[in-house]
């Protein structure tokens, strides 16, 4: 069985406009990743324990910091890290911002889906390519409405 520590951690933070369609996201890489897709472009998020720890102070921080300026906060993984990952969520809806998870997986759990405005799923699999790709096997849904919205990747709506 893999331990993971108490905590998310990650190896990148960054302001994003394309990976959620319509909002301004502050993303999070978070480390510890067990799909391990050929190919993958965050090759350095796999070590378990790498990075730096996502604390609920520091997240609150950035929430603060961003404030007006963001409208969703994107973890690129976690949900290998339940607990840590949607007291995290809870934190950022409570401020009022939308919530977003990129999974390798094909779903996630009912607890984590309670709280998530969108969610990505499927693995990085290169010769089907990206959300930007027709023939892409994942997906991109708005929770709210169970829309697909992989369209919003491929007309650059």
């Amino acid at each position: 069985m893999t331990s993971y520590p108490q905590q998310l951690h990650y190896s990148s933070e960054q302001v994003v406009w394309q990976e959620v369609p319509d909002e301004v996201a502050l993303a999070y890489t978070i480390t510890g990743c067990p799909v391990g897709c050929k190919g993958c472009h965050s090759v350095d998020s796999w070590p378990i324990g790498s990075g730096l720890a996502l604390t609920e102070d520091y997240l609150q921080e950035r929430l603060a910091m961003y404030k007006g300026l963001i409208t969703c906060v994107l973890f690129l993984g976690g949900e290998w890290q339940p607990e840590a990952l949607i007291k995290h969520l809870k934190r950022v809806r409570a401020e009022g911002l939308e919530t977003c998870l990129y999974t390798g997986y094909e779903d996630v759990s009912l607890r984590i889906r309670e709280q998530l405005t969108y969610l990505k799923t499927g693995p990085w699999i290169a010769e089907m390519g990206g959300l930007d790709s027709p023939r892409t096997n994942q997906k991109f849904y708005d929770l709210r409405t169970k829309q697909l919205l992989n369209c919003k990747f491929l007309t650059g709506e």
